[in-house]
């Protein structure tokens, strides 16, 4: 029981870090397509604002949310291993 709770706060601390990177690579590449995207269109007006607006719009999007799948998918594939294991 001891090396089943030592797997699972390793493996989510792996996954936490996973999460963390995949967070701030994803909002990086978001903040490089807005800055292209008011670079390209030849915008007017405060430039960070805009960014940091679209940055906002970003957080309550779908894919923002999808990223949790890092946590998700692991976990459920880990319990179908365990399951299909002893139980077939």
């Amino acid at each position: 029981m001891f090396a089943m709770a030592r797997l699972m706060v390793i493996g989510f601390v792996v996954l936490t870090i996973v999460y963390v990177c995949l967070s701030f690579y994803s909002r990086a590449v978001r903040r490089g397509k807005l800055n292209a995207k008011w670079d390209e269109e030849g915008m007017t007006g405060d430039k960070d604002a805009w960014v940091q607006e679209g940055l906002k719009d970003y957080d309550g999007s779908l894919r923002r949310k999808l990223i949790l799948g890092v946590y998700i998918i692991p976990v459920i594939l880990m319990i179908t291993i365990i399951y299909l294991t002893n139980f077939s």
